[in-house]
C-alpha cells in the first residue's frame, strides 16, 4: 500500500471547506435566534422561559430526520440528502422572519429543526467515506470548526444588522444563503472517492484500500443489525454522555448573548462583537484537541479534560463575585471547554461499528443527545423566571457537564490509546489506527 506521507491530500481542500461553509450556514440559522431574541421585545415580547422555549424547541424537530437521513446517506447518497435538506431549512429559516405570534415562532423554529436534523449524521457518513481513522478526529474537528467560525463571523454582523434593520429582515437575509451554496455543494462534493472527478488515482486507491482494511479489521461483535447496534451498550453510553454535554453546551451558547447584554447594557453591535470573542478560543481548542487526540489515539481524555475545564469556569463565573472583565474571560474558557471535545467524540462511533450500521448509531446518538439542546436553554430560562437570576440555571448546567465528564472518564476507559476496548461490548477492541 502507498505510504500515507506520499499520498496527495486534495480531500482536505475539496471536501472539508465546502462542508464547513454549508454547516456554518446551518449553525447560523440555528443560533442567530440567541442574538436576535433579546432585541425583539417591543414587537414580540417574550418571557425568559418563552425565550428559552423558542431557542430549544428547534431540538424537538431535530429528532425527526436523524435516522431516516442517516439511512438515506448510506443507502442512497449523502450528497443528495444534504442538498435537499439545505433547500428545506433555508425556507424554514426565512419563515422565522415572517412570524407574528409566539406560536408561529415556535412552529418556524420546530420546522427548522426538522430539516436541519438530518444534515449532521449525513455529513458524518460522508466524512467516514473520505477520511481513515488516523485522520478522523481532525476531519471531524475541521468540519465542526464551522460552529465557532459561524459565531465569530456572524455575531458582529448580526449585531450590526439589528442596529440598522428590522429583526425580521435579519432572519430573512441570513436564511437565504444556503440556496446559493447548494449549487456549490452539488458540483464540488462526491459521496466517495470513486465518484470524484478531481481526485488522483494514487489518492483514490489509498483511501479505498485503507478504508476497506479498517472495515475488515473491526471486531465480529460490530457486524450486527440496526437493532443490535441501537442496543449496544457503547451506543447507549455515548447517548448519555452527549445528552448531558449538549444540555450544558446549548444552555451556555444560546444564553451567552443575553448574559453579555446584561453585563454590558450595550447595543446590539457591541453584544455581537463581544459574543464572537469566546469562540476564537473555542476554535483553537477544537483543532488543538483533535490534533492531540489523533496523535495519541486518546479519545477519552480528549473528551473529559475540556469538559472539566468548562465546569470549573462556569461555576467560578457564577458563584464568585467577580468584576465584568474576569467574568467575561471565564465565559471564554467555558466556550473552549464545551467545544473542544467535538472531533474526538465523533471519532468514537466509527471506530466501533461497521459503516452500514454506524450511520444509524450516529443518528440516534445525535438525535437523543441533542434533546439536551432543548433541555439546557429551557432550564436556564425557566430557572431565571423562577429565581430572578440566571445563576441557578448555569449551576445546573455545570451539573450536567459534570455527569458527562464522569461518564466519559469512567465509561471510555480501556486501552491507553482510546475507547474501543471499553465500548466494543465484548471486551474485544476494534483495531485502532496507529497510536490508537
Amino acid at each position: 500500500m502507498t505510504s500515507p506521507a506520499t499520498v496527495p491530500h486534495k480531500r482536505w481542500t475539496y471536501v472539508i471547506p465546502v462542508a464547513v461553509v454549508m454547516y456554518m450556514l446551518a449553525y447560523l440559522d440555528r443560533t442567530n435566534v440567541s442574538l436576535i431574541l433579546p432585541f425583539i421585545g417591543k414587537e414580540l415580547p417574550l418571557s425568559a422561559s418563552a425565550t428559552g422555549l423558542a431557542s430549544g424547541i428547534f431540538f424537538i424537530g431535530y429528532l425527526v430526520l436523524q435516522i431516516p437521513a442517516a439511512v438515506l446517506a448510506v443507502r442512497w447518497s449523502a450528497r443528495k440528502t444534504v442538498l435537499i435538506l439545505m433547500v428545506a431549512w433555508s425556507v424554514a429559516a426565512v419563515l422565522c422572519g415572517l412570524v407574528h405570534t409566539e406560536g408561529q415562532l415556535y412552529l418556524a423554529r420546530l420546522l427548522l429543526g426538522v430539516f436541519e436534523g438530518g444534515v449532521w449524521p449525513a455529513v458524518l457518513v460522508l466524512l467516514a467515506s473520505w477520511f481513515p481513522q488516523a485522520e478522523r478526529a481532525r476531519a471531524n474537528a475541521l468540519w465542526m470548526s464551522c460552529l465557532p467560525i459561524s459565531t465569530i463571523l456572524m455575531s458582529p454582523l448580526s449585531g450590526w444588522m439589528l442596529d440598522h434593520m428590522s429583526w425580521r429582515w435579519v432572519f430573512v437575509l441570513q436564511g437565504a444563503p444556503p440556496l446559493v451554496w447548494a449549487v456549490v455543494w452539488w458540483f464540488a462534493v462526491a459521496d466517495r472517492p470513486a465518484r470524484a472527478r478531481w481526485i488522483s488515482d494514487t489518492e483514490r486507491d489509498y483511501l479505498e484500500q485503507t478504508l476497506a482494511g479498517e472495515e475488515a479489521a473491526k471486531p465480529k461483535v460490530a457486524k450486527q443489525s440496526y437493532g443490535q447496534a441501537l442496543r449496544n451498550r457503547s451506543v447507549l453510553l455515548l447517548i448519555l454522555i452527549y445528552f448531558c454535554w449538549i444540555t450544558g453546551f446549548y444552555g451556555f451558547t444560546l444564553w451567552l448573548p443575553s448574559v453579555i447584554k446584561t453585563m454590558t447594557g450595550g447595543s446590539a453591535t457591541l453584544v455581537g462583537w463581544l459574543s464572537a470573542i469566546p469562540y476564537l478560543g473555542a476554535l483553537a481548542g477544537m483543532v488543538g484537541t483533535a490534533l492531540w487526540s489523533d496523535r495519541t489515539g486518546n479519545r477519552r481524555l480528549a473528551v473529559t479534560l475540556p469538559l472539566l475545564l468548562a465546569i470549573v469556569a462556569l461555576l467560578a463565573g457564577n458563584l464568585l463575585m467577580l468584576p465584568s472583565v474576569p467574568r467575561f474571560l471565564l465565559l471564554c474558557v467555558v466556550a473552549i471547554g464545551v467545544y473542544a471535545p467535538y472531533g474526538p467524540f465523533w471519532a468514537v462511533p466509527s471506530q466501533l461499528l461497521r459503516f452500514e450500521v454506524v450511520a444509524v448509531a450516529m443518528g440516534v446518538i445525535n438525535a437523543l443527545g441533542n434533546l439536551g439542546g432543548f433541555a439546557g436553554p429551557y432550564l436556564v430560562g425557566w430557572l431565571t423566571d423562577a429565581t430572578g437570576s440566571p445563576t441557578t440555571g448555569f449551576v445546573v448546567l455545570a451539573g450536567f457537564l459534570t455527569v458527562a465528564a464522569v461518564l466519559a472518564l469512567v465509561g471510555l476507559r480501556g486501552q491507553p490509546g482510546g475507547a474501543a476496548a471499553a465500548l466494543s461490548g465484548s471486551g474485544r477492541a476494534a483495531t485502532p489506527h496507529p497510536g490508537g
